[in-house]
């Protein structure tokens, strides 16, 4: 849906009414940390209040929308008539449940709408919001730091280029500021940058720091926002993400014009600004040095292209690639803009490929380089416009650090292909850990097995998350691209060339499937069909079905090891149906050699759930609509899983 800028400016101005309303009714008593955060410890939480309705004020006026030249390409500085504090009630925000904030969770994310301009969608991730889930975070880093009263706690913040991160930004400040804590402000930076900076011994740069956010919503569209958190440890789990939006809650329903205000006089003189940037980059250039044997440009000579989708990324052309060396000349879409008018900055996005594929071919570049908005995910294209991502990358990075670490094991996400395995095992000599999807999962996993003495240097999504041992397990897509980078030099260093065939050499004898598609069924969480239970139980019930079915066709097979959901290999490819990390879908992967072994794998999936009926599987039959094969039908194809009995046991309770 395209929204034209003056449309969105509209809705941007009848947006900021509310923002108006919050920013002359702020308050918060507080009189050192520790009586600040007694609260809101875990062992005491108070009872909301009643709940409050919200009204308008007609003191309030908009002063002024502009747009100002900074680093976004758009910004809006809203101001509002101080008069309407003087006659602001007790309690400064409309009532939020629990439940309210809980929703904004997304693993181990936050994630909402924070800009109003998509019919709807109404906003969730407003100002106050921000402030108290920033409070939440600095009583929840106050408590896990044991942090004596007298001790001054260091956050830092940074955010990516969506058109309302400085506002929430200005938001998270407050409420970190208003805790007590110091608050460091990074401005336009990437997701690896900030966890670094919990690690970064460096005072003149304010590090390390006791805990990190980066306000993000990765590769979402336009209206969204979100938060990422990090200690030195590393990044908040499922668990710690609802314990810090449970003290959010509590503490959101206790704002009142007062304790408002005083966040706001404290964030306005204790706020400091730094280039940290500067200090990540820096350390990715000594990198590929050292890569190449301390020579100062070992990238002069190639020619490699960024593609940025106008996110975070665009640092890396004059950063990185240039004081290495490298020629940049047909890097695109490097400039910061939130609205992201050329194509989603996500690898995985078709349109987004073919863009740096374009850009490679066109300047006939060595090497094409793509990140996602918030820079933790990376893909890259070789000269030839053959792409590095899903299966590929992964195959690369396998190869690339089992030289380094012969024998280790590569953790992947649940949804990589079956010539992956053979390639990394048989070809390269590592043992491939298929886990289940999600980064964090992937990562945790990785970190699991070392600690019981499987050594493992690589974890590995198809999205494009990457995380290595050597970098404490952050899946960092620029320092990716750092190891990828590192080949290219020390290749060079070494004597031979050949540019980024290097790469491609490295992937040689992988196994690609011909068809491969992802289907998402959807399951109606009205539907009676479900009896009152919830979208996971019925889920699993379809599940169960599924590998019932699966014992009456010889032509499939069980994966003898599996994390998640049902996987089954058959007609030369494979299928897995598993149940969505946080919504209510059971995604379907298929990979297969031929369009018909495509559909015979598609059609036991279709016999086993077809008459679930809070299942859609509208998606499934479309695809089956529209597939052909040579020489057989799909009725024919149909009679066949019958014969083998795939429509399986409908009697099962739902």
């Amino acid at each position: 849906m395209e929204t034209t800028i003056a449309s969105l400016d509209w809705r941007l101005e009848q947006s900021s009414r509310s923002h108006c309303y919050y920013q002359q009714n702020r308050q918060f008593h507080s009189q050192s940390q520790r009586a600040y955060f007694a609260p809101y410890m875990r062992n005491s939480l108070p009872s909301p209040p009643g709940k409050l309705a919200w009204t308008s004020n007609p003191s309030m006026q908009l002063r002024n929308l502009s747009k100002p030249n900074n680093d976004f390409i758009i910004q809006r500085n809203i101001h509002c008539n101080a008069s309407a504090s003087a006659s602001a009630s007790a309690t400064a925000v409309p009532y939020l449940d629990k439940t309210d904030f809980l929703r904004l969770q997304n693993g181990s994310d936050i994630r909402g709408v924070a800009v109003d301009g998509v019919e709807g969608e109404p906003i969730s991730l407003t100002e106050p919001v921000a402030e108290a889930i920033a409070a939440g975070f600095a009583a929840w880093l106050f408590e896990r730091k044991k942090a004596a009263a007298s001790q001054n706690l260091r956050v830092s913040i940074g955010h990516d280029s969506r058109i309302s991160a400085k506002l929430l930004q200005n938001a998270i400040s407050r409420g970190l500021a208003g805790a007590g804590l110091e608050v460091v402000q990074y401005g336009l930076a990437s997701t690896p940058a900030m966890f670094n900076s919990t690690l970064t011994k460096d005072e003149a740069f304010l590090c390390p720091v006791d805990g990190s956010i980066m306000i993000t919503a990765s590769h979402l569209p336009f209206n969204r926002n979100g938060f990422k958190f990090f200690t030195n440890a590393g990044g908040l789990g499922k668990t710690d993400i609802k314990d810090v939006l449970e003290r959010a809650a509590d503490i959101y329903n206790q704002f009142t014009a007062e304790s408002l205000a005083n966040s706001e006089r404290k964030a306005s003189s204790s706020i400091k600004q730094v280039d940290y940037m500067n200090v990540y980059t820096s350390d990715l250039v000594k990198a590929v040095r050292k890569a190449a044997g301390s020579i100062e440009k070992p990238l002069g000579g190639f020619h490699i292209v960024v593609d940025a989708g106008n996110g975070a990324g665009g640092f890396f052309v004059k950063k990185v690639l240039e004081p290495l060396g490298a020629f940049t000349t047909g890097s695109q879409f490097l400039e910061p803009d939130g609205l992201f008018p050329n194509h989603i900055p996500n690898p995985e996005d078709k349109t987004a490929m073919r863009a740096i594929t374009k850009a490679v071919l066109q300047s006939r570049a060595d090497l094409g380089i793509i990140f996602d908005t918030d820079v933790d995910r990376s893909a890259a294209v070789d000269f030839q416009g053959r792409e590095f991502n899903r299966n590929r990358l992964i195959a690369l990075m396998a190869a690339i650090v089992l030289e380094e670490h012969p024998g280790t094991t590569i953790v992947t996400d649940s949804v990589t292909s079956d010539g992956l395995t053979t390639f990394i095992e048989n070809k390269l000599g590592g043992k491939h850990h298929r886990f289940k999807r999600g980064y964090k999962n992937v990562i945790d996993e990785a970190i699991r097995l070392n600690s019981v003495g499987e050594e493992s240097h690589l974890a590995i999504e198809t999205s494009g998350h990457g995380a290595l041992k050597e970098n404490h397990w952050l899946d960092d897509g620029a320092y990716l691209m750092v190891k990828i980078l590192n080949k290219l030099a020390s290749v060079r260093a070494s004597g031979m060339d050949g540019g980024s065939k290097v790469l491609t050499d490295l992937i040689e004898g992988l196994q690609e499937p011909a068809l491969s598609l992802e289907l998402r069924l959807k399951i109606n969480q009205n539907h009676p069909d479900l009896k009152g239970g919830s979208f996971r139980e019925y889920g699993e019930t379809v599940l169960k079905q599924l590998e019932k079915s699966i014992g009456s066709d010889p032509n499939l097979r069980k994966a003898p090891v599996n994390y998640e959901g049902v996987r089954v290999s058959g007609y030369g490819g494979w299928f897995l149906l598993r149940l969505s990390l946080h919504d209510p879908v059971l995604p379907l992967n298929i990979e297969a050699p031929t369009k018909g072994d495509a559909v015979k794998l598609a059609l036991a999936v279709l016999a086993a759930v077809k008459d679930f009926a809070g299942l859609d599987i509208s998606a499934l039959d479309k695809y089956l609509r529209e597939a052909t094969t040579a020489n057989v039908s799909v009725n024919e194809h149909i009679r066949d899983a019958q014969l083998y009995g795939c429509e399986g046991d409908q009697s099962e309770e739902i």
